[in-house]
């Protein structure tokens, strides 16, 4: 049960009509940025949480 190419082609035209050509670059980075924000606040986590465990 995967996503088809068919799948991909609806969704990147939904896109297209949804943010514009011109937009898209900025929605793309802006998720991008979230997501590396993201994974910066879980490896603080897991280091501190990691840290914490050391002590005791």
């Amino acid at each position: 049960m995967g996503i088809g190419w068919q799948e991909i082609i609806l969704i990147l035209v939904v896109v297209l009509l949804l943010f514009g050509a011109k937009r898209i670059p900025e929605v793309m980075r802006s998720v991008g940025k979230g997501i590396n924000e993201f994974k910066k606040g879980m490896h603080e986590i897991t280091s501190s949480s990691d840290n914490k465990d050391d002590k005791e």
